[in-house]
């Protein structure tokens, strides 16, 4: 081949390269920081409940409302039975199973609701399975632990609210250092290890 029929193919190669399409750009993916030592591994964002839990009430429920604005408010049902007597008891999503939200009602107000449930984050991100240490990670304004009242080796951790409201959140770990249960809610009733009992 001579020089200008090879200097001829590399000039219509270059200028067919300089035609093509560019590839559409890759979306980028977001850096996810590694699972503390001891927490389980995170679940997929869309498995989350998530924005439902803060210091101050569940969803559309605030802490101080009565049973009747509640009802009201919740879109579906809550069952349970109040008492004679305006003492405690309890409101619960109608067919959810024991390991759902719970809301507390004391002297006719909602004063705290507990969860059990894996899948729910507390207001700061602390979730039922985590380990003390990333918790208190998690919450640098928490109260040191304290031992639980009933499970031996297990604890408390008591962390006031992070937005200055009057809500407390209070998770309970068993004796293997894993959340088992939290809660919000306000003093005293927050503090009620029995729930109504």
């Amino acid at each position: 081949m001579t020089r200008t029929v090879l200097s001829s193919l590399v000039l219509l190669a270059l200028l067919a390269a300089c035609n093509r399409t560019p590839d559409a750009p890759e979306a980028p993916v977001a850096p996810q920081a590694p699972a503390a030592a001891g927490s389980p591994a995170p679940a997929p964002a869309e498995a989350a409940v998530t924005g439902n839990a803060d210091w101050q009430g569940y969803g559309p429920l605030q802490l101080g409302i009565d049973a009747e604005q509640m009802r009201a408010v919740w879109d579906g049902e809550l069952q349970g039975d109040a008492v004679a007597d305006g003492g405690c008891y309890y409101l619960q999503p109608a067919g959810q199973g024991a390991d759902g939200v719970a809301f507390m009602l004391e002297g006719g107000n909602f004063v705290r609701y507990d969860v059990r449930a894996a899948d729910v984050q507390a207001p700061g991100g602390g979730k039922v399975g985590m380990a003390l240490g990333p918790l208190q990670a998690l919450y640098a304004q928490a109260e040191a632990p304290q031992p639980h009242k009933y499970v031996e080796g297990g604890k408390v951790l008591r962390v006031p609210a992070a937005d200055g409201s009057q809500g407390w959140l209070v998770f309970e770990l068993g004796a293997d250092g894993k959340v088992t249960a939290w809660r919000v809610g306000l003093p005293p009733q927050v503090d009620y290890v029995e729930g109504c009992s």
